[in-house]
């Protein structure tokens, strides 16, 4: 069977032996870059591989192409590939819980083409609490490199000039993943501009989740995410790019595929003051 969104404790448990499945432990803190393989060392999931967030999950950074640009398609074809995952893997990928980094790893997956890619429903912390078999230390298994090939992206990306151009014409439905004070502009505390894209409508990436971690019912995801919109016209975005994977992955698992994501997000997109902000 092939899981496209999410996958369950008891499945994985059921997999942690099997060469096909590759886990991947994408915990992270945007306040503390070295606190997600601080967590992985301290424990983590038997066989599980760590992605560094600011490294692994993202690419070089110009100064305008916003705080978390997509890797390069051939960088991160790479590192899956050295972890041991090509197109037949089966590919796990988690976070604490209630996140948004593993959702940034299934984002990138599919970009490349690949849709055997899931996300540890309630992450971590469930795993933790359902008292399944830990790990400890580094990551000192002798992995079996493989080629990971680079396929036409599932989930299309939208540029600046592409939004730009399609919120004009009411062709896109910009969807902003961050807190409301910041969607509003009443703050703003790593970016220099305050405000959101023109148009935008606000859905905080943390609405998608209950207050265990796990994913919200798709029923109850699907009524919600319908009234953003017709699929087709949402556009996901956040600050960096990170968040906005969540409400991708919720959407999707939904039931209401086709929404896109604006990788640069917000600090790409008012990083040139030519164009347009609203707040409020």
């Amino acid at each position: 069977m092939e899981y496209d969104t999410l996958v369950e404790n008891e499945t994985l448990r059921a997999h942690l032996h099997d060469p096909a499945w590759v886990v991947i432990d994408c915990r992270h803190s945007l306040a503390n870059f070295a606190a997600g393989r601080a967590s992985y060392e301290e424990a983590h999931i038997p066989g599980a591989a760590f992605a560094d967030v600011e490294r692994d999950l993202s690419g070089v950074k110009t100064g305008r192409n916003g705080r978390h640009p997509l890797p390069e398609p051939r960088a991160f074809a790479r590192f899956l590939g050295e972890i041991g995952a090509d197109e037949r893997s089966q590919i796990v990928a988690y976070d604490e819980g209630a996140g948004m980094f593993a959702a940034r790893c299934w984002m990138l997956a599919r970009y490349l083409g690949h849709a055997r890619i899931a996300v540890l429903d309630g992450g971590f912390a469930a795993w933790e609490r359902s008292g399944a078999a830990l790990e400890r230390g580094a990551d000192r298994r002798s992995r079996i490199a493989r080629r990971f090939p680079i396929g036409r992206a599932l989930d299309p990306v939208v540029t600046a000039e592409d939004l730009l151009v399609e919120i004009e014409r009411g062709a896109l439905q910009p969807v902003d993943a961050r807190a409301p004070e910041r969607f509003r502009g009443d703050v703003e505390p790593i970016d220099p501009v305050a405000g959101h894209i023109p148009n935008a409508k606000n859905r905080p990436y943390g609405s998608n989740y209950r207050t265990d971690g796990h994913l919200r019912p798709p029923a109850e995801l699907r009524a919600e995410f319908e009234r953003l919109g017709e699929p087709e016209r949402l556009v996901h975005y956040c600050g960096s790019g990170i968040s906005a994977a969540a409400n991708l992955l919720a959407a999707t698992a939904a039931g209401l595929p086709g929404s896109r994501i604006y990788a640069g997000s917000w600090s790409e997109w008012c990083a040139d003051p030519a164009r347009p902000v609203e707040r409020g």
